[in-house]
């Protein structure tokens, strides 16, 4: 922030305030992540009109994950996608679901608790506090993986990618689901619209609109669905797929190893 100047002196220029890198690093991003804990759920029914959740079921099926498998979910923030593949590896199956936010874990196990007596097959869930970018897993441990929102949020994606590559089985996939970084100007005023007049003002009820801003900067300076593809490849996945839906503003990157 700007220091309090003479009036003799000239005031140093800066960026226009949505310009400003915010949280460039992966500690800042954790701190960002366990801050908005509490309302990320609801926040992120008011972006997507609550179509997140239809979205996610397609991610899984997109993931080839069945019965018996054993899976991961990276980046799994409050759960729903690892509660899906828990419902389809089933109780013979074996969910990990890892995040560096140990405020989002907590919420995920208090979810856990709160279902498990209908669900018995979220029993074989198991919350893992970690980084995308050193999973603390065995080579050639799962037989898919999923990313929900959260490849985005990874300073180093590449590197996300390789460790996936690492601990998958050859053959399996990851299906990594996010924000489409359409090259439609229609679709980014409209989603610009979306951040500044809906999902901002009411993060600021929270206090917590400088924190939504980020929203904004970190899908501008994500990928395309041509160079998401280009990236897997280059991580190691022998072949690469991303499907644009939700009128393009939304994504899905399959790729399998």
């Amino acid at each position: 922030m700007d220091t309090v100047q003479s009036a003799r002196r000239r005031r140093p220029e800066t960026q226009p305030e949505e310009e400003q890198p915010l949280h460039e690093s992966a500690a800042q991003r954790q701190e960002l992540f366990n801050r908005i804990a509490p309302v990320y759920d609801n926040l992120n029914d008011l972006f997507t009109l609550g179509l997140h959740r239809l979205w996610k079921r397609w991610s899984v099926s997109w993931s080839g994950v069945k019965e018996g498998d054993t899976v991961l979910d990276v980046c799994c923030g409050s759960g729903d996608l690892t509660f899906l593949l828990s419902e389809k590896v089933g109780i013979n199956g074996k969910v990990i679901g890892l995040d560096f936010s140990k405020e989002l874990l907590e919420i995920s196990e208090s979810r856990q608790r709160d279902r498990q007596r209908k669900k018995p097959c979220y029993k074989n869930i198991e919350w893992v506090h970690g980084d995308a970018v050193d999973l603390p897993f065995s080579d050639s441990t799962f037989d898919a993986a999923t990313i929900g929102y959260g490849l985005r949020n990874i300073v180093d994606r590449k590197k996300a990618l390789e460790e996936m590559t690492r601990v998958l089985k050859p053959g399996s996939k990851v299906s990594v689901l996010d924000f489409n970084k359409s090259t439609s100007k229609l679709n980014c005023k409209i989603k610009d619209w979306m951040i500044d007049y809906v999902v901002a003002p009411f993060a600021s009820l929270y206090g917590l609109a400088n924190e939504y801003r980020y929203l904004k900067n970190s899908i501008y300076g994500y990928y395309t669905g041509h160079e998401l593809e280009k990236l897997a490849l280059e991580a190691g996945f022998s072949e690469s797929k991303f499907y644009e839906f939700g009128a393009g503003f939304m994504g899905n990157l399959v790729a399998t190893l």
